[in-house]
């Protein structure tokens, strides 16, 4: 039932900066939400049908360096649609898995891995208090609020320092913490609807 609602609402079309892969994304954005709403109680937002720049910017760099993640376990952290897995797996990655604690986000991420032909498991859970060993995690725009970012940024720290590459995708979000290593940065075409730009400046960072 979620992957039918998540096809019924969403569009298939090629991601804007990452045009080798094609993403379920909704056409009205607002029309999606209610429709979300309407679906059951206190439904999160449908964070799960946009290309966000974060996720955009991840999975540009990962295609273009895939020796970052080819052959290596990735973790795509609060995945949303599945696009950063999806790249990771395009490159090489084995396995790779796509975490959410939203239902709706992993049915979504597993249509996008099957519309693009590659390998990707679903964990729906937080994962944040745990030490699962990972070669290379992945997370896009995870900087979003105070209260997200003061939990994620201590699960990638103890990650970094247990070896696993870590590496986050943000345009500038008011939370990012300082002490990251910039990688790479795009220009990375965004919906005004979300964003209120047509454009967002976007950087990969490293966490070290």
């Amino acid at each position: 039932m979620l992957l039918e609602f998540v096809r019924a609402h969403t569009v298939l079309a090629p991601v804007p900066f990452v045009p080798e892969i094609n993403l379920r994304q909704a056409e009205e954005p607002i029309a999606l939400w209610e429709a979300t709403e309407a679906a059951g109680p206190e439904q999160p937002p449908p964070f799960w049908a946009f290309a966000w720049a974060g996720g955009q910017a991840l999975a540009r760099h990962i295609l273009d360096d895939p020796e970052l993640v080819a052959g290596r376990s990735v973790l795509d952290l609060a995945t949303g649609s599945g696009l950063v897995a999806v790249a990771a797996a395009k490159a090489g990655a084995r396995p790779v898995t796509a975490n959410d604690i939203d239902p709706l986000s992993l049915a979504a991420a597993a249509a996008n891995a099957e519309d693009n032909r590659v390998e990707v498991r679903t964990v729906e859970a937080d994962l944040l208090d745990t030490d699962d060993r990972y070669g290379v995690i992945l997370a896009g725009d995870v900087f979003y609020s105070r209260e997200m970012a003061g939990r994620v940024l201590p699960y990638l720290r103890r990650a970094a320092g247990r070896g696993s590459l870590v590496l986050v995708g943000d345009p500038g979000r008011a939370y990012l913490p300082m002490g990251l290593l910039k990688r790479a940065t795009y220009d990375v075409p965004v919906s005004k609807a979300l964003e209120s730009v047509d454009v967002r400046r976007t950087t990969v960072w490293q966490v070290v």
